[in-house]
């Protein structure tokens, strides 16, 4: 496995719906991306966040809400357009040339389809790790396994609130820390 020094790991939440039947007119867009960084060489977590991003192909529901704890309310507040989310992320954590993470494939996709459907560039590199397949090849396993259930192998507490972006990024950046000891 090739990694830079720094790893950035994220973790998003997306808009969604019950029984994933996704409303005529809609499409599934990122409400937060959770983001921390991962010094390899002295093994610490840090800046982790949530970044609230406006949909804007689709709207927030109960069921989502019930979810991930996102309301439309605090998007109003606190939320910033998919586009300068990107640039939040180059400008603070540098991340161009760096190795990003995320547990599973879905948050490389969702990333590399929102930013075709808007035309702007990745704002990050093409070395991408894939914690989930990562833990199941460095612990023998026959299937993938969740977040939680990753940690509970680990012997770890998960740490937050599941669902929630900036705390699944966090866990998932412990469950890499762990296997690139």
């Amino acid at each position: 496995m090739n990694t830079t020094n720094e790893i950035l790991i994220i973790d998003l939440e997306a808009t969604c719906w019950e029984n994933d039947r996704i409303p005529i007119g809609q499409k599934v867009d990122i409400i937060e991306i959770g983001i921390c960084k991962l010094d390899l060489q002295s093994k610490t977590i840090s800046q982790k966040q949530s970044i609230y991003v406006i949909p804007e192909r689709s709207e927030i529901n109960q069921f989502c809400t019930g979810l991930t704890g996102i309301t439309p309310q605090l998007i109003d507040d606190k939320g910033i357009y998919f586009e300068e989310a990107c640039e939040k992320i180059k400008e603070e954590y540098h991340s161009m040339p760096l190795t990003w993470a995320g547990y599973g494939n879905f948050d490389k996709e969702q990333i590399f389809e929102q930013c075709d459907w808007l035309g702007i560039e990745i704002p990050f590199s093409y070395e991408y790790l894939n914690i989930m397949e990562e833990f199941r090849s460095h612990f023998r396993l026959q299937k993938m396994i969740g977040l939680k259930r990753a940690l509970y192998h680990l012997k770890m507490d998960f740490e937050g609130n599941h669902h929630s972006g900036a705390d699944d990024a966090y866990n998932a950046a412990k469950i890499l820390q762990k296997i690139l000891e």
